[in-house]
């Protein structure tokens, strides 16, 4: 028989200094921790619906049915060990240090085992005497309804756990200012880090909860009652509300004649549930909840209850011979309306192949249509991460000077809001590092300089952030440092493979490093990823140089003419058009792009062959190919040599 497995939020205490106190006086301490467990710690864990999983000799663990309570828990316990210490010679005091983390439990009548467990005692270890840390996924449940204040330690990497924790912190010093009975009153929740769904009584189990970070989510069975039913029954249960990038999978159906290809279309469905819990600020409920609507009508205001999210994701495959159509569409649970469809039709030359790309494709359109729609939800009081949003939103529009301006802006109020923002801070960061990159900047050197003390704190803050490494290496792109850029957005890639920008980006640093041969494959993935990006015109553009570098000129030209199409505000796009139209003997052309292009630019700009030689990123590694082809045209083009 299997394990029993649970979700559960996990408090783990000890006594600080205990084996001081008890070589100094161990019958005393011993009745002193006794009397602070019998009289204060059993009560507030009864009183906020815990147990006592066991004692181990100088501390306890306690399981709760919700975080929410766990951490009131905590800090009332905290403030409680706190008074009664206050008449206590210093030395004599018994002071708990605390960890709260929510995980799944294997679980047995008096124990609780798993990795969950693991880093609630590696948080306790980290907590100062009197104090709480907790790890990120509690943060982000309890942020917007406990009013606590928890300081963001950053990321720390913990003993036997393999990828780091997040931890914030709870000072001592804030119990001054609680009674020992406080119990904040829960706010409407607008985070999106976590979701808490009511999933049972006796005979089904705990609450269960879900966190965007490490993937956990509702395990819901055929026998299982619908939420809303189950919240209806239970006391002291909240009205489960939706964080606003939280989105649920749902089995594709099959519709191919044969029912043995069922299996590609759960593979499509596994693969998109992987692929979007990759996304920031994206809650994704698991396959194994979503599977228990396969083959079932689907109500969607129903579904969103239950399962306590905004979107559904819901489509159909139809495979037939070598082809396969899939279908797949976007709906607002809440609004019970379709925001997005697309359909993509392919021949199965490479079965995974075309699923890996499909998938691909499909998570990156949902990033921008949900990113647009909660951008575009009111908020009559915007937080950091509405901001975040709006300048997001904002990023899907073809870059110009205008657009950078208010993405910059937006991106600042967010940081005035709240200071360690790691995506705040990342994507300002990004953002200036492309304005400079775009000659869009006013002010290249104070761009790339504040851009470099954002990444600099988000770094310490979040070390394996693939957002962070990203910024990182943008900066290094635009500060022509391409050898050190390149693991910057490998990294990025070997996190998320659907990182469009990345593969441009790499793409850009493998030319300008002299791996010219390298670049076209990786920004046709680029496209393949992302085919309706708004900048698509700047990937245009890079195989066009290729082309014109490579002295394919009648190649090039049709390429570098869809990207001023697709971005006509990109100077370099017409200097390219002007040397490409020079090359093919178009002197015409090529003398009215090179116009545009410093029109574009302002005055005294691209104003000869010396001066944008000096500037241009790339040569140096490529300096004869530049020589043959790009300055070569524009020269024919007209421009002077200094």
């Amino acid at each position: 028989m299997p394990p029993v497995r649970r979700l559960t939020a996990i408090l783990a205490a000890d006594v600080a200094g205990y084996s001081r106190l008890m070589g100094a006086d161990e019958e005393g301490t011993y009745e002193r921790l006794k009397a602070h467990l019998r009289e204060l710690v059993d009560p507030k864990i009864a009183e906020h619906r815990g147990r006592i999983v066991k004692n181990t000799g100088d501390g306890f663990l306690a399981e709760f049915a919700s975080v929410v309570d766990a951490v009131r828990c905590g800090v009332e316990m905290q403030r409680g060990v706190a008074d009664r210490n206050a008449a206590a010679p210093a030395d004599k005091r018994i002071t708990f240090r605390v960890g709260i983390n929510l995980g799944d439990v294997i679980a047995e009548e008096h124990d609780i085992f798993g990795d969950g467990v693991n880093v609630a005692a590696r948080l306790e270890a980290l907590a100062e005497p009197g104090g709480i840390c907790v790890s990120g996924v509690v943060r982000d449940q309890v942020r917007d309804r406990l009013d606590y204040n928890f300081e963001d330690l950053g990321e720390q990497q913990v003993k036997n756990i393999a990828r780091p924790v997040r931890v914030y912190a709870w000072r001592p010093e804030a119990a001054a200012d609680l009674p020992a009975s406080h119990a904040p009153i829960a706010a409407p929740w607008r985070r999106s880090g976590a979701i808490a769904v009511v999933a049972g009584v006796a005979s089904i189990g705990l609450v269960i909860a879900v966190g965007a970070w490490w993937g956990w989510a509702p395990m819901r069975t055929a026998s299982t009652r619908s939420a809303t039913a189950v919240a209806a029954a239970t006391p002291n249960t909240r009205p489960l509300i939706a964080p606003r990038r939280s989105i649920a999978v749902l089995p594709f159906a099959n519709r191919s004649d044969d029912p043995r290809q069922q299996y590609f279309a759960d593979g499509i469905t596994d693969d998109l549930t992987t692929d979007l819990s990759r996304l920031s600020n994206m809650l994704v409920i698991s396959r194994d909840s979503a599977f228990t609507y396969k083959d079932k009508p689907v109500n969607a205001k129903d579904i969103g209850r239950e399962l306590g999210v905004r979107y559904l994701l819901e489509g159909s495959v139809q495979r037939s011979g070598d082809q396969v159509r899939i279908n797949a569409q976007l709906v607002d649970a809440e609004a019970d309306t379709h925001l997005w469809a697309e359909r993509f039709d392919r021949e199965l030359s490479d079965l995974f192949a075309v699923q890996d790309e499909i998938t691909s494709r499909i998570a990156r359109a949902l990033d921008i249509a949900l990113i647009t729609a909660a951008a575009a939800r009111p908020a009559d009081h915007p937080d950091a991460l509405d901001y975040i949003f709006r300048a997001r939103a904002l990023g899907f529009k073809p870059n110009s000077r205008s657009i950078f301006a208010e993405m910059i802006a937006l991106y600042e109020r967010a940081l005035a809001l709240d200071p360690r923002s790691v995506e705040g801070q990342s994507r300002l960061a990004e953002v200036l590092a492309r304005r400079a990159l775009d000659g869009m900047s006013d002010s290249r050197t104070a761009d790339l300089a504040r851009a470099e003390e954002l990444i600099g704190e988000a770094l310490a803050a979040s070390p394996n952030s693939p957002l962070v490494h990203f910024a990182k290496g943008e900066i290094l792109r635009a500060q022509g440092r391409f050898s050190e850029a390149i693991p910057e957005f490998e990294t990025v890639l070997a996190i998320d493979r659907n990182s469009s920008w990345a593969l441009f980006a790499l793409a850009h640093c493998k030319l300008s490093t002299g791996l010219i041969e390298q670049v076209i494959p990786l920004v046709e993935r680029a496209i393949r990823l992302n085919p309706r990006d708004p900048n698509i015109g700047l990937m245009y553009y890079r195989i066009g140089e290729i082309d014109l570098l490579q002295s394919r000129v009648d190649e090039a030209i049709p390429w570098l003419e869809k990207a001023r199409s697709a971005n006509p505000e990109y100077s370099f796009i017409h200097v390219f058009l002007a040397a490409a139209y020079g090359l093919n003997g178009e002197p015409e052309r090529a003398v009215a792009e090179l116009a545009e292009a410093r029109r574009l630019q302002g005055e005294g700009s691209y104003s000869s062959i010396a001066r944008l030689r000096k500037g241009f990123f790339g040569v140096s590694q490529n300096h004869a190919l530049f020589e043959a082809t790009f300055f070569a045209g524009l020269r024919k083009a007209g421009m002077p040599e200094e």
